[in-house]
């Protein structure tokens, strides 16, 4: 992903949000066959409080990627969605695409059963316990055989990234009230492309991007 200094995220606890926020991830890896990829949900390690995460493959999807002895790109998308130019001033204008993306790339670690056990647990909870009456992994009617059997079919993987590229482009170029326009075409629920995702992230970004002025218009006044 090329970066662009102005779209460029750096805030680990802005990252760890948008990865936990969107947990279904991209598996790249290039490999001598070519390119492979695939499609799982991963979530951020618990023990740690930087960017690893924690996941697993179904066999024979490890040995595709040559999980645990090659470098694995994970592209975490966040919301996206078009920008028309109609929604400009008055003008030469085209239109473009907002969107927050994160990509963590390194060599992952191949987890022990145990810690595969664990790994899976905790993602069965992290998204059954949104149902009205969650079914965990290791509840009744699943036994013990049936989880392990469940485990050896699949291989677990923990990714501490040595590489990190996000971005976050969501119209941060364009003037406040030009801004504001855009927020409220996207949260139009009769417009084609509202998604009200995609400018709660706008608004994320440009209430940053306000306070930063502000404090630096206050630093520029103390100095005068």
């Amino acid at each position: 992903m090329r970066q662009n200094p102005s779209f460029a995220m750096t805030d680990i606890v802005e990252l760890r949000r948008i990865i936990a926020e969107h947990p279904w991830v991209t598996l790249v890896s290039d490999t001598p066959d070519g390119l492979v990829a695939s499609h799982y949900a991963v979530l951020l390690d618990e023990g740690a409080d930087d960017l690893t995460i924690v996941g697993h493959v179904g066999k024979p999807d490890d040995l595709i990627h040559g999980l645990g002895e090659r470098e694995l790109l994970v592209v975490v998308q966040g919301p996206h969605g078009y920008i028309s130019p109609g929604w400009y001033p008055p003008g030469p204008n085209v239109p473009t695409w907002n969107f927050v993306s994160v990509h963590l790339a390194g060599v992952p670690e191949i987890l022990s059963t145990e810690e595969n056990l664990a790994v899976l647990e905790l993602l069965v909870a992290r998204f059954e316990s949104a149902m009205p009456g969650p079914r965990l992994m290791w509840e009744p009617p699943n036994d013990e055989d049936f989880v392990r059997r469940l485990e050896r079919g699949t291989v677990g993987f923990r990714l501490r990234p040595t590489r990190v590229t996000a971005k976050r482009k969501l119209s941060q170029n364009r003037p406040d009230e030009v801004v504001d326009t855009i927020i409220a075409q996207l949260e139009d629920g009769a417009g084609p492309y509202a998604d009200p995702r995609l400018p709660g992230e706008m608004r994320r970004a440009h209430d940053a991007l306000r306070q930063a002025r502000s404090a630096q218009a206050e630093k520029g006044e103390a100095t005068r």
